[in-house]
């Protein structure tokens, strides 16, 4: 659930355990994060252990997270305008790390959000949009998190807070103590947590933020086409088996493109993605 300072607390049922990691893990160069599923030893006295971390689904480097099942990228329709770039390099991030990206579209009532809405619909992911009051949408979006770990991101005045307290009305104290740490800034302590509320888990940690995740989350060039979605039918349909999508001649992306089949902003970011790693060699990556 957290790990502060050598040691790891542990959920088994209802209880939570603090305990240490073996010393083989270190060896090994693994050691435990958040989320990992582990064994654990119980003695009657002393310190319990992680004996074995399970194999992981997916892992984020930066914040260290792991087994996330949503990454849920809160967007406002004003104060401040959506990033188009930004939201896309973290729906990138997620579909390379095998996490659900899902969209909220925030502050909808100063602004209608049907347009930023309908870009990514169009695009093939989940989208909600939550706006004080519309508690209808609120309990479909909570209804989805049931069950599942996700993390939230989003930057700095999107209405991540009013978000997490709306969708958790009953810790309200616990939630903006959570949301606070969503929106600190870097000289903080980076100390990593995952919440249960309400049925689901909800993953915490005060530099869990898109610069992070831009910064740390680089795709190889050769990969970012799987990357959107909505490239997918229209791959191995090029002119050029090693087509980039971006401006060859003979493009099925750029075809979609033109037919209106593939939103403009999403095919700009996916070429400014492109040309940002078109450079980086596969060894520098690892």
């Amino acid at each position: 659930m957290k790990s502060i300072g050598g040691f790891y607390y542990v959920r088994c049922g209802k209880t939570e355990y603090e305990c240490k990691a073996r010393g083989s893990f270190r060896k090994r160069g693994s050691s435990p994060v958040v989320g990992d599923r582990v064994r654990i030893t119980v003695p009657n006295d002393g310190f319990c252990a992680i004996e074995e971390i399970l194999p992981r689904k997916n892992k984020l480097l930066r914040p260290a997270l792991c087994n996330i099942d949503a990454l849920v990228i809160v967007c406002s329709t004003v104060d401040p305008l959506p990033n188009f770039t930004v939201i896309d390099k973290m729906c990138a991030a997620a579909v390379n790390n095998r996490m659900e990206p899902v969209i909220v579209v925030t502050k909808n009532d100063l602004q209608n959000g049907d347009a930023v809405a309908r870009i990514y619909r169009h695009a093939g992911l989940r989208v909600f949009q939550c706006s004080p009051g519309d508690t209808e949408e609120a309990r479909r979006l909570l209804e989805f998190l049931q069950g599942k770990v996700t993390a939230f991101i989003g930057n700095s005045g999107v209405g991540k807070s009013t978000l997490l307290n709306m969708l958790f009305p009953t810790l309200s104290l616990q939630t903006g103590q959570i949301s606070e740490k969503l929106g600190r800034g870097r000289h903080t302590t980076r100390v990593v947590e995952l919440f249960e509320l309400e049925g689901c888990f909800v993953a915490d940690t005060p530099g869990f933020s898109t610069v992070d995740l831009q910064r740390y989350e680089i795709i190889d060039k050769d990969e970012l086409q799987y990357c959107f979605p909505e490239f997918e039918q229209y791959l191995g349909q090029c002119r050029f088996t090693s087509c980039a999508h971006v401006c060859e001649k003979g493009c099925r992306v750029l075809q979609a493109l033109s037919d209106g089949d593939i939103e403009k902003t999403r095919h700009a970011s996916y070429v400014a993605m492109y040309n940002e790693v078109k450079d980086i060699k596969h060894w520098q990556l690892k």
